[in-house]
């Protein structure tokens, strides 16, 4: 998957970057930055050899001062550093790459190095992009698309359909069919966003409710 699903804004050219590995010993710090939550995940240090290795193959590769070697995050757990971009800074000689983490990057299973929360965040960016695709389907009304379709019926129809995926929600919790209940789920999730869409709202509105109750 590296390389062709991950790898959408890599520079073509790393070494246009001119970076600078004079100033400490042949490395170069590197920030490793989530690119959908901008949650930075860790930072290690970069030689030649590993960012020729981090450009060829699309996933991050450090350069390990304790083993003496190249080393590609994820080797042991699986957890890659998928790379999406590398941005340099002014003087040349650090760097910011941004990624899609293929898993937990800290230790103890932590999503970062820091110890932060990484997973709630991503999930919840998902949500607003997919609230974005759906406002901009209320805004342009492109042919064949089925958000149009409902923006169309207007809200009487979106709310019934929202009425029909909670009643089809409610018929698979009582079996046990995870699958089915999940996407159940997922089609009452949808349809809530275009109705929130339809309303001129957003789920960030709901989610800020939520963490206003929470914090009661």
């Amino acid at each position: 998957m590296a390389g062709k699903l991950f790898i959408i804004n890599l520079i073509t050219d790393i070494l246009s970057m001119k970076p600078d590995f004079s100033k400490l010993n042949g490395l170069l710090p590197a920030v490793i930055q989530d690119d959908i939550t901008s949650k930075v995940l860790m930072v290690g240090f970069m030689n030649k050899e590993a960012l020729k290795e981090t450009k060829k193959t699309g996933l991050v590769t450090f350069y390990s001062r304790s083993k003496n070697r190249l080393w590609k995050m994820g080797e042991e757990s699986g957890n890659y550093l998928h790379v999406v971009d590398i941005l340099s800074d002014y003087d040349s000689d650090s760097m910011l790459i941004k990624v899609y983490p293929a898993g937990p990057v800290g230790e103890e299973g932590h999503d970062t190095c820091f110890k932060e929360n990484n997973q709630d965040e991503r999930i919840l960016r998902f949500l607003i992009d997919l609230q974005d695709l759906i406002d901009d389907r209320r805004e342009k009304r492109p042919k064949g698309s089925y958000t149009t379709k409902l923006f169309k019926k207007g809200i009487n129809k979106i709310a019934k359909k929202f009425g029909e995926e909670a009643i089809e929600l409610v018929i698979e919790a009582k079996d046990k069919n995870d699958i089915l209940l999940l996407n159940e789920a997922a089609d009452l999730m949808y349809h809530l966003q275009v109705l929130l869409s339809y309303r001129q709202l957003r789920i960030e509105d709901l989610v800020r409710v939520l963490k206003e109750r929470h914090e009661e």
